[in-house]
């Protein structure tokens, strides 16, 4: 059986840590990165089979790197997870690309998008 690995993304170690414990045991290799900026870095090198992206981080928001990864790599694999319950941003994070949107409220979704 193939290794799965994903890439967390958020500026935040505590919501990182959660998103960890959130994740299906499918995954063997968890990878975390702080920014947006990193998250396409890192995409590039090791191209994870999904990534969980935060949409507000201080350098390089989620919404601006989910379009750089799609633009390279139509094919990722990106969830927006975020606590703004907002519907201009799922539009513009399924317009970007993502696979999937889902709030750091309600993380059991995580499951069924993975």
């Amino acid at each position: 059986m193939e290794q799965m690995k994903v890439l967390i993304v958020d500026d935040n170690k505590q919501v990182r840590n959660l998103l960890r414990e959130y994740l299906p045991n499918s995954f063997d290799e968890i990878f975390e990165c702080e920014d947006g900026g990193e998250a396409v870095s890192f995409f590039k090198k090791h191209q994870p089979d999904w990534v969980l992206m935060d949409w507000e981080m201080p350098k390089m928001n989620g919404i601006k790197a989910i379009c750089q990864i799609i633009g390279e790599f139509p094919d990722a694999n990106i969830c927006m997870v975020t606590a703004f319950d907002d519907e201009e941003i799922r539009r513009e994070a399924f317009s970007a690309g993502a696979s999937g949107f889902v709030l750091k409220d309600n993380l059991f979704e995580l499951e069924d998008i993975l």
